[in-house]
């Protein structure tokens, strides 16, 4: 690895939160001769990307800048570079750089630094508000913060899956979320289809998603997983607030998928280029009833299997009285074949925004996961 990638990996680490962009910057300009040098965050919404510091967000999905950021790949434009800036699958934004001498080892380079720049983010993120306030282009309401705060993240590769999910209205979502976590032998997946508005919603989601995490790190299976979490909501609200949730455990060495429906979303299968709603055993959902047993079924993931978990706000959006319904939506999921889980998340969703002309009016969810082979 060169000097100036080594010399700014250093940099990162040593250098305050809110100064990382600066800091590698000056290294840019003495190794390189770039003299300008931005971050450009994806914002919740997943359709602009926002200046740190200065400058018009970039909407247009033709720009430079999109495409390095939908490819993952350094783009060279009349002297400008636009470099991802991700890791482990999560795309965070892109880096601005000019000038930029027309040399593939630069480029490299640069791609280096930038995703020790993804990483610094992610580490530094809770001790700071700077670039979460950067990558939003509306305040977020309470509810919808707290949304927010709950993720794992919304994208994330390994040899053997890929992953993505998205939360909308973006800035507006109030019980709807997801979740997932995974420990090179198993992968965790649970998507909630939140009930209620506002905060009462949020703190449902907070507490059934907090349940399922402390359940899962104790290492208990999916049934008993689900059985604490509805515990949990049943002792709080005792039956009067209740909500679905469709759990998931993959074996990553087998393609061995277990699942506990909850009165869950939708979970939809694309095999072959074709569209198939997976037949679920539908049980309770989580805080209906007092001490619930709940089951597991299993089935078994072709190699480039995909599966979508779709809640009900995506299926029951309307636009001009016309609902956006199951047939719109395996023939758009049938298209979204060869793209990657994050660009399809985010098509699904920019195809629902301009059924009902904006922002959708109740909450949606929607994970795809990529099922790629298992890993050795």
């Amino acid at each position: 690895m060169s000097k100036p990638v080594n010399r700014a990996r250093r940099t990162l680490n040593e250098t305050p939160a809110d100064l990382l962009v600066g800091s590698i910057g000056k290294i840019f300009e003495e190794a390189y001769g770039i003299t300008e040098a931005e971050l450009y965050q994806v914002d919740y919404r997943l359709s602009e990307l926002l200046p740190l510091t200065e400058g018009d967000s970039i909407r247009d999905a033709g720009h430079p800048a999109w495409r390095a950021f939908d490819h993952q790949v350094p783009l060279l434009v009349d002297g400008t570079a636009w470099v991802p800036v991700s890791m482990r699958g999560e795309r965070r934004g892109v880096l601005r750089l000019a000038p930029v001498a027309d040399d593939p080892a630069v480029l490299g380079e640069l791609a280096d630094v930038a995703t020790a720049l993804a990483h610094e983010l992610a580490a530094v993120s809770a001790g700071t508000d700077v670039y979460r306030v950067a990558r939003r282009s509306q305040r977020l309401t309470l509810a919808a913060e707290m949304q927010w705060d709950l993720l794992p993240g919304r994208s994330r590769i390994r040899p053997s899956f890929s992953l993505a999910g998205q939360l909308e209205p973006a800035y507006a979502v109030r019980g709807d979320s997801f979740d997932w976590a995974d420990d090179g032998q198993r992968l965790w997946l649970s998507t909630v289809n939140g009930t209620g508005e506002g905060v009462a919603a949020s703190l449902l989601t907070s507490l059934a998603t907090h349940a399922l995490r402390n359940a899962r790190r104790a290492g208990l299976g999916l049934g008993d997983q689900a059985a604490l979490a509805d515990q949990a909501i049943y002792d709080e609200y005792r039956g009067k607030r209740h909500l679905s949730v469709l759990l998931m455990d993959l074996d990553l060495r087998s393609g061995t998928m277990s699942v506990v429906d909850a009165g869950s979303p939708r979970l939809v299968l694309l095999r072959g280029g074709e569209v198939t709603e997976q037949p679920l055993e539908a049980q309770f959902p989580l805080g209906m009833f007092e001490a619930t047993d709940y089951h597991e079924q299993t089935f078994t993931l072709e190699r480039g299997d995909r599966l979508f978990v779709v809640s009900d706000g995506v299926v029951e959006a309307t636009g001009k009285n016309v609902r956006y319904g199951e047939t719109a939506l395996d023939r758009f999921l049938r298209r979204t074949g060869p793209m990657e889980p994050l660009d399809a998340v985010r098509s699904l969703i920019g195809d629902l925004r301009a059924f009902v002309a904006g922002d959708l009016v109740d909450d949606a969810v929607v994970v795809c996961l990529d099922w790629t082979g298992p890993q050795a």
